[in-house]
């Protein structure tokens, strides 16, 4: 297969498509229709007569020409997006607008009242903000700033650790029948994540303690583990910045050390002297850190 044959965009239709294995994917990854996609789709393949695609119930799978294809646009994109880090670089003035990832719970508990303060300051910059559990791909350019809590970031970004996240065992005030003592953990029901958590340091110490055997209800996000918690559901394990902000919940435990988590701000190489993201990284370690004894637990 001749690589000049196929423009850009063509490339790059089939690269969406193999990294999705749908249509429906590939459509949302290029921001088009799904009709667009299989127009697109069928119209190349009769301009090259060959099949790119089999077309199989669990989706779509190429063919010996689709891997060529896919993978002559993996190394368009490479360099288109290896030149776009390189101009973006250049960019010396505090403007423009910064792409950033994090997670429901960050978001909800800290960075909220942070990136408005940010706004405020810079108010040339602009922010959007992409939520999810996953980390967006930072060299594809899917968002220019992670803040996510790890313990063991990519070797492929830069950054550094921000902040130290303590976590404790909290539980509804309504499950408090004595004010003058504490609950015993024993005779609570707990609240716990479900196999898909990423953090193995909660199972592990939830199946230490024992309290895994009383978990009467899962969740696969922290954000619903806060909400069953405040709700009364049982006790669980919470971060300090959360649980300590919410007045329907007491702690049940001291910040458990073996729990503790870094929160880290991460960006592609290229980007650090970029005016824009230099100031929100900047602000965002100098804002964080002011708020050490609150997410250590002891604020």
């Amino acid at each position: 297969m001749s690589e000049q044959r196929l423009p850009w965009d063509d490339l790059r239709l089939v690269l969406a498509i193999a990294r999705t294995g749908s249509l429906s994917g590939a459509a949302r990854r290029l921001r088009v229709s799904h009709a667009t996609v299989y127009r697109r789709l069928g119209d190349l393949e009769r301009r090259l007569g060959v099949r790119l695609f089999e077309r199989q119930r669990s989706g779509y799978t190429p063919t010996p020409a689709g891997e060529e294809a896919a993978a002559a646009g993996k190394r368009v994109e490479d360099e288109v997006l290896a030149v776009e880090r390189r101009v973006v670089g250049q960019d010396l003035r505090p403007s423009g607008t910064v792409r950033v990832t994090t997670t429901d719970s960050l978001l909800l508990g800290l960075l909220s009242p942070l990136f408005a303060r940010f706004r405020r300051l810079e108010p040339d910059i602009a922010l959007e903000v992409s939520v999810s559990d996953v980390l967006f791909s930072l060299p594809r350019r899917e968002a220019d700033v992670a803040l996510r809590v790890t313990r063991r970031p990519p070797e492929h970004l830069v950054g550094q650790c921000i902040g130290t996240l303590a976590q404790a065992a909290y539980v509804s005030r309504d499950l408090v029948t004595d004010p003058s003592s504490s609950p015993d953990p024993e005779e609570l029901d707990w609240i716990g994540p479900d196999e898909s958590w990423s953090q193995r340091e909660l199972i592990r110490w939830m199946d230490a303690s024992g309290h895994d055997g009383r978990c009467r209800f899962r969740a696969d996000t922290l954000v619903g583990m806060y909400a069953a918690v405040r709700e009364g559901i049982g006790a669980g394990v919470l971060p300090c910045y959360l649980g300590d902000a919410e007045p329907r919940l007491t702690r049940l435990t001291a910040p458990v050390p073996e729990l503790a988590m870094d929160l880290w701000i991460l960006m592609h190489p290229d980007l650090r002297g970029v005016a824009r993201i230099r100031a929100f990284a900047t602000f965002m370690r100098e804002a964080v850190r002011a708020l050490q004894d609150r997410l250590s637990g002891h604020g």
